[in-house]
């Protein structure tokens, strides 16, 4: 059994989305990061980063002591590297999903993650900041439909933890002021990983956890205040 500790961001997708594909038992530890969970003591042993997710596996491959991670990347490698699934053995194949899913998590994460920031949250609207992370995640995506302009899926032909990886910074395109249509293989590629029933479980999971997405403004100050102090609790 794994135990999920979660909430329903991107990052947080990523996870549910290979636990539902696999099949792995899991259950859910919500972390309401709006509410400041994250700074729990008992989370802080966990995930020393104060960010969702994090895991515990309580079965770990050759048994032995559970093992916990924080890191939806790393999450993701040990998921696949556990079961055997959505990464090749052989060398080249493996080195084709492992550079795209660096990518995801040192450019499409961090970049898009900064335009949600400027454009919907920030307390006043800096034009330079908006325009140069919408710019920027412009030029990502411009990467990904190039990349999958002649391959089902960004390491290939087979679904892989690089789709996983990157199909949730994809799922808020427009809030990130991106236009689909501009990028057609991009688009194909997004359709088909959203039409799998294990992405839509996933999803799914995160409605039940999560009715309302929306930020307060509590949060905002919970989310966006945050020092060296915050995880010395």
């Amino acid at each position: 059994m794994i135990d999920l500790y979660y909430w329903t961001t991107p990052n947080g997708h990523k996870v549910t989305m290979f636990l539902e594909e696999a099949g792995l038992p899991y259950t859910i530890k919500p972390i309401n990061i709006g509410k400041g969970e994250q700074f729990q003591p008992d989370f802080l042993k966990i995930a020393p980063n104060n960010r969702i997710p994090a895991m515990v596996d309580h079965e770990p491959a050759g048994g032995g002591a559970p093992v916990s991670l924080f890191e939806s990347g790393a999450m993701l490698l040990y998921l696949a590297e556990k079961t055997g699934r959505f990464i090749p053995s052989d060398l080249r194949g493996r080195a084709e999903v492992l550079q795209w899913l660096f990518w995801q998590m040192g450019g499409l994460g961090p970049m898009a993650g900064q335009n949600h920031h400027f454009v919907q949250y920030a307390p006043e609207q800096i034009p330079y900041a908006v325009n140069r992370y919408v710019n920027e995640t412009n030029r990502l995506y411009g990467v990904l439909d190039r990349r999958l302009a002649d391959r089902a899926f960004v390491a290939g032909e087979a679904y892989s933890i690089a789709d996983m990886a990157i199909y949730p910074w994809i799922v808020p395109h427009e809030r990130q002021r991106q236009n689909l249509d501009e990028h057609p293989h991009l688009k194909r590629w997004f359709q088909a990983v959203a039409e799998r029933p294990a992405t839509q479980a996933a999803y799914a999971r995160a409605q039940e956890i999560n009715q309302q997405p929306t930020m307060s403004e509590e949060a905002k100050k919970v989310m966006f205040g945050q020092t060296a102090a915050n995880t010395k609790r």
